[in-house]
């Protein structure tokens, strides 16, 4: 699986404007449940990751992610996984893989299967992992990456997390966009 980014679909897929309404999905997760915008109507904040369950990114930062869902929890803010890639090219992201890597990694969030990558194409997501945070309202804050590397031994900005903090304190994102790194989307 690549390491980079399409540099071709990078510049061509459009991306959610910041500040712009969150479109809507109806997804199916490994929980054998459907999610839309309205299921979390009452959390204050969601977090919508682009995920996948080969990339290295991914995988490096899935503790990362189930940390941050235990630690922000008692603040509404709900984390939502989205595994966009062609599971017919990258065979280890069909949904029955999906289940279960939610199952081993014990995931405390729901991990949704978007089939016909129109989740992905509506928000602009290029790359797993990609972070989008909306608020109360469903609009963009806050758009990129969980961190600035894929070590977490070699993190020096936790930019979710300061991005959190900041919409959660009712300030201005210091940050609101950040550059996402890690595999391509499989189209």
């Amino acid at each position: 699986m690549a390491e980079t980014l399409d540099l071709e679909l990078a510049t061509t897929t459009p991306t959610l404007k910041m500040g712009g309404s969150g479109p809507d999905f109806n997804l199916l997760g490994t929980d054998r449940k459907r999610y839309s915008l309205s299921t979390f109507d009452a959390e204050n904040l969601l977090v919508l990751i682009f995920s996948s369950n080969g990339c290295p990114t991914v995988k490096a930062c899935e503790d990362r992610m189930i940390s941050v869902q235990n630690d922000y929890r008692a603040k509404n803010v709900q984390l939502l996984a989205i595994n966009s890639n062609n599971e017919h090219l990258s065979p280890v992201d069909s949904y029955d893989e999906m289940v279960g890597r939610a199952n081993d990694k014990r995931f405390n969030f729901p991990y949704v299967k978007d089939v016909d990558q129109s989740m992905a194409r509506r928000y602009g997501a290029i790359c797993t992992p990609h972070v989008f945070v909306l608020d109360t309202e469903h609009i963009l804050r806050y758009r990129g990456r969980i961190d600035d590397s894929r070590d977490a031994s070699r993190v020096t900005s936790t930019d979710l997390r300061n991005a959190l903090d900041d919409i959660l304190a009712h300030r201005n994102v210091r940050v609101s966009e950040t550059k996402p790194f890690g595999c391509s989307i499989v189209w």
